[in-house]
Formats: C-alpha cells, sequence, structure tokens
C-alpha cells in the first residue's frame, strides 16, 4: 500500500519539492538543454537587419552600396566567430558565453545612439566597426551554447543543431512581437532591445551551461528533442499567425503586450520536459538504491604505438588524417579536400541567400510593395528559416539513421532549391516576392545544420568549437561578392540611369534583376561542386558513423542507473549520500519503536 504523500517509484511530494531535486534540475543535462534554447532564441539579432536597415540609410544619409557594405560588416561579425572557438577550446563555456554578452551590449549599443542622434554621426568605417562587434556576439552564443550541446549529445547532434539553430531563426519574430509590445512602433528602439535582452539572457543561466560526462544510455533519449520540437513548432504557428493578423488588423498596445506574453510563456513551456526528465532520473535512483547494479570490470586495452618523433613530423602529419568520423587536428581538417569543397559550396549557397534576405526590404520596396507587406517579408523569413533549420536537423538525422541517406547529399537538393527564389526576384512575377521569401528563408535555414553536422561528423568534436566557426566564414565571403561587388553595384548603377545622378533609390523589376541571374548561376555551380563531396564520402554514411559512441549492452545495463543518479558528479554524490541517511535514519526508527515494545 502507497502512503497519499508519496508518487511513483518510491519518492514523496516532500522530496520533490526539496533543494536537492532543485539542484538537480538546475544542474540536469535537460536543464542545460533549455537554457541553450533560451539563449539562442535572443542570438538571431542579425537576421533583423532589415528593419531597422531603413532608419541607418535615413537618418545618417547612406546609398544603397554604403547599406550592403554596412550589412556584410554585419555578416562578417555574425560568422566569423574564430576568436570564440580558440577561446572555447581553453577555456569553460560560460566564459565565452560572459564575453559575447559584453559584445553584444557595447556594439548595438553605440549604433543606437548613433541613429537616434545622440551621438555625432559616426564616418562608415566606424559605424562598420560598431555592426561587426555587435553581430560577433552570434558567434559567442553559437560557440558556447550550440558546441556545448553538440557534444553533450554526439549520437543526436542533426537534432540538437537542428532546434538550437531553429530558434535562432525564429528570434527575429520573437523581438518584433517584444519591441512592439514595449515600445510600439519604433523600429530604432529595436536596436536598443537587441542590446541588452540577449546579454542579460545568458548572463542569467551562464553557469548551468558545461560540458556534461556523456552516458549513451542517456544521451540517445529521442523523445525530450521531440518535445522540445512541438513546442518550438506551437511557437513558430503563433508568430506566424500575429505577423498575418497584425498585417490586416491595427493592434492597440496592449494586443501586443498579450502576443509579447504568449510568446515569452510558449518559450518557457520546454521547463515542463525538464522537470519530468528530471522526475524519470529520480525514479531510476531510487529503484538503482533498491536494487544495486552490477559493476562489470572491463580488462584496458593497451594503447597503440606511437610513432617516434624521428618517423614522423608535425607538417607530415597533416596531409595524412585520420579516417571520416576520428578527431582531425584543426590543420588536418582546413587543408582538407573535402573542407575545401564544404566552403566553396557554402560560399555560394549561403552567400546567395543571404544576400536576398539582407535586401529583402529593397526588393519590396523597388517592386512597389507597401511598407507593411515588406515588414511581413522580413518576418516571414524568420519563420521560414526556423523551418528550414529545423527540418534539415530532424529530416537529415532521420534519414540517415533508418535509410543511410549521405547529409552532403541533402545538402546539394537545399541549395539548388533555393535558385527557385532567386529567380522568382530576379523576373520580378506579380506578388511572388511572398513564395521567393517563403523558400530562400527554408533554404538559408536548411543549409546551417546541414553545415555544422557535416563538420561535426567529418572531423571529429575534440577541435569542434574551432572547425565550427570556421565553416561560418564562408557565408561573409559569398556576401561579400554577391552583395557589395554585384548587387549593390548594379542597384545603385540602374538608380542613377532612373534618377540623372542619385543612387538612392531604385524602382522597378530591373533593379534587382541581373543580380540575381547572376546570383542563380553562381548558386547552381556551388551545388555542381558540393556533388563531390557526396561522392568522396558515400562509403562513411552508408557505415555506423556514431558507432564509437555506443558502449556494450553489458556496460550499459550494468552502469546506466549509476551514469543516470551522476549527471553531475558532486550532485549525485550528494543525492545518493542523502538517501542512505534517510534509509539509515528510517531503521533506526523502527529498532527503537521495536525496542520501546
Amino acid at each position: 500500500m502507497v502512503s497519499s504523500g508519496s508518487i511513483a517509484g518510491g519518492f514523496s511530494t516532500k522530496q520533490l519539492l526539496n533543494m536537492r531535486f532543485t539542484s538537480q534540475v538546475i544542474l540536469g543535462r535537460w536543464f542545460m538543454v533549455f537554457a541553450c534554447l533560451l539563449i539562442m532564441s535572443a542570438s538571431g539579432t542579425s537576421y533583423i537587419f532589415g528593419i531597422y536597415s531603413k532608419d541607418i540609410k535615413s537618418v545618417l544619409g547612406y546609398n544603397q552600396q554604403t547599406l550592403n557594405t554596412l550589412s556584410f560588416f554585419k555578416d562578417v561579425g555574425t560568422n566569423v566567430g574564430i576568436l570564440a572557438g580558440f577561446i572555447n577550446e581553453v577555456s569553460p563555456p560560460w566564459v565565452v558565453l560572459l564575453s559575447g554578452s559584453f559584445v553584444n551590449l557595447g556594439g548595438y549599443l553605440m549604433i543606437y545612439l548613433a541613429i537616434t542622434s545622440r551621438t555625432a554621426a559616426p564616418p562608415v568605417w566606424l559605424m562598420c566597426i560598431y555592426i561587426f562587434i555587435g553581430a560577433n556576439a552570434l558567434s559567442f552564443s553559437n560557440t558556447g551554447a550550440l558546441v556545448t550541446c553538440v557534444k553533450n549529445f554526439p549520437e543526436s547532434r542533426g537534432n540538437v543543431i537542428g532546434l538550437l539553430k531553429g530558434f535562432v531563426g525564429l528570434s527575429g519574430a520573437i523581438f518584433t512581437q517584444l519591441y512592439l509590445a514595449i515600445y510600439g512602433d519604433d523600429s530604432k528602439s529595436l536596436v536598443l532591445l537587441i542590446a541588452w535582452l540577449p546579454g542579460a539572457i545568458s548572463i542569467v543561466f551562464v553557469y548551468t551551461i558545461r560540458i556534461i560526462p556523456y552516458a549513451s544510455s542517456q544521451g540517445k533519449k529521442m523523445k525530450p528533442f521531440f518535445y522540445f520540437l512541438y513546442i518550438s513548432i506551437a511557437l513558430a504557428v503563433f508568430l506566424l499567425l500575429m505577423i498575418v493578423v497584425q498585417q490586416v488588423v491595427s493592434f492597440p498596445r496592449f494586443a501586443y503586450a498579450i502576443s509579447a506574453a504568449i510568446v515569452v510563456l510558449i518559450l518557457f513551456l520546454p521547463l515542463v520536459v525538464v522537470i519530468k526528465e528530471e522526475i524519470k532520473i529520480l525514479i531510476e535512483r531510487n529503484q538503482s538504491l533498491q536494487n544495486p547494479p552490477t559493476i562489470v570490470i572491463e580488462e584496458p586495452k593497451p594503447a597503440p604505438a606511437s610513432l617516434s618523433p624521428s618517423s614522423s613530423s608535425w607538417y607530415a602529419n597533416i596531409f595524412r588524417p585520420p579516417a571520416y568520423g576520428n578527431d582531425y587536428s584543426i590543420l588536418q581538417a582546413l587543408v582538407s579536400p573535402e573542407m575545401f569543397i564544404l566552403f566553396f559550396a557554402t560560399v555560394c549557397g549561403l552567400g546567395g541567400t543571404l544576400t536576398a534576405i539582407d535586401n529583402m526590404g529593397q526588393i519590396g520596396q523597388s517592386l512597389g510593395y507597401p511598407k507593411k507587406s515588406i515588414n511581413t517579408f522580413v518576418s516571414l523569413i524568420s519563420i521560414w528559416n526556423y523551418a528550414g533549420r529545423v527540418t534539415a536537423g530532424f529530416a537529415s538525422e532521420m534519414v540517415l539513421s533508418k535509410y543511410k541517406f549521405p547529409r552532403p547529399l541533402a545538402l546539394t537538393l537545399v541549395i539548388i532549391f533555393s535558385c527557385v527564389g532567386h529567380l522568382l526576384i530576379a523576373f520580378g512575377v506579380t506578388q511572388s516576392l511572398y513564395i521567393a521569401s517563403i523558400i530562400i528563408g527554408f533554404c538559408f535555414g536548411a543549409q546551417w545544420p546541414l553545415l555544422y553536422t557535416i563538420i561535426s561528423e567529418l572531423f571529429g568534436l575534440k577541435y569542434y568549437s574551432t572547425l565550427f566557426n570556421f565553416g561560418s566564414v564562408a557565408s561573409p565571403i559569398g556576401v561579400y561578392v554577391l552583395n557589395i561587388r554585384v548587387t549593390g553595384h548594379l542597384y545603385d548603377m540602374e538608380a542613377r540611369k532612373q534618377s540623372g545622378g542619385s543612387d538612392k533609390i531604385c524602382m522597378g523589376v530591373q533593379c534587382f534583376k541581373m543580380s540575381f541571374i547572376i546570383i542563380t548561376a553562381v548558386t547552381v555551380l556551388g551545388a555542381i561542386v558540393s556533388l563531390i563531396l557526396v561522392w568522396r564520402t558515400r562509403k562513411f554514411y552508408r557505415s555506423d558513423i556514431y558507432a564509437k559512441f555506443r558502449v556494450s549492452p553489458a556496460a550499459v545495463e550494468g552502469g546506466s542507473s549509476a551514469e543516470i543518479a551522476m549527471e553531475d558528479t558532486s550532485l549525485g554524490k550528494m543525492e545518493m549520500n542523502g538517501e542512505i541517511e534517510e534509509e539509515h535514519e528510517k531503521k533506526n526508527c523502527a529498532n527503537k519503536r521495536n525496542g520501546d515494545t
């Protein structure tokens, strides 16, 4: 018979609510995922550049090419995270996250002061530095949160990367709802919001983000990730509905406040999943105390003989990398043909889609769309960006595990599909910009988790912090060529033709036609080159690429309870000691009662 104050598994309600369970939740593996989701949901500040770029252009008097130059430095800051990667190699994740908080505040606060005329108008080169610094905060949050999660769940890395990058994709729409509730329709104040909010969230959760020793029995759990996915889909659907409704109905201030409150509530729903998983862990822990696990001792295998210094040198090993899936050194990965192919394909694919995203406001303006519709395009890109990220992450993981479908081939298909969106913009088909924004947002989002997962699978996780950030560098290179040197130049040239000398505003299909025909050709070239990577890695992806992360069944059976009980070593010891003390107290009380009798 079970007492009223107890729950299945043998622990009481009092035990559930005590401080030790709270510590278990906060220090647990799943709360770390929840904290990473919140940090990433506030990290995509660079993706809403299209909303406040018009303020920068009008207040500071920039032409389109200058604005594209500013956008380029924004993209460089977002994607060049080599410094964050090196810091993460030699320090814990909290150092990286705290550094990113201060970087974010410093860059965007100076931009806000400039566009509100609280400081003298800075020269272009100084504005480029400001936006580079502010946007670079994303590389710190990516490195501190996403890389740490991948190392904690190596067998589910596609799901992890897709989910976390999906929340980054939603952040543009999230920020739009928040700033409308807090500041009203004041896009300048949006810059102030993105200056302080991401850093504040990182500071609150910074000490919960850490590397937790991997246990295959727990790290391979898939249900929690799907629960997180369902919550994120609910958030995306709600944001989509709000974007559409707000274009049709004029919202009062309190309605925006209600919408923002619902967004925040949905963002905290994953906490329910976290607590549910920790209750399961607590049940298994109690059962393990009643039925101690069998300890399996294995003979240590002799280490393979290493090459002597005389027979090998560091520069010789650079061109003799290990097999795919093993840990490459940084130099081995950087000079490998696979990295060159992946880098070139990313330059073409991401460069074209990001050029379209950065110019979406000007594209809509040139084609005669109203201001509200242009804001809709920008927000919709965030939604479809999210959809591409989670679809690429979860779907590629599923088809890889079931059908051995190679992830590089998925990347090729996504790059090819993006050409449809580019051609719709190039030829200015009537009312096609809505469809184009969906396709481009989806393809832009889908490329990121595929890129990051392929890097981790081919080159290992030992130096993933650095290699992860090196892969991102391809995006700003593509943007520089396709956005500044091609799109910005051709736009201004067409604007001068129309106005007889002024290069500020261009109207009509011709403004972006030639640019996006060139972008389409470059994107097709990138897709063709990526097929070489598909061919080179075909045997690797037909094998069991995660086999090395699994332990023998006997070891899992014997050690799973202990591994689950010790998410954090010190916490595990505290919990188990506390349980044993409670059992001793109960026995002493029972003995005392028997003696009194």
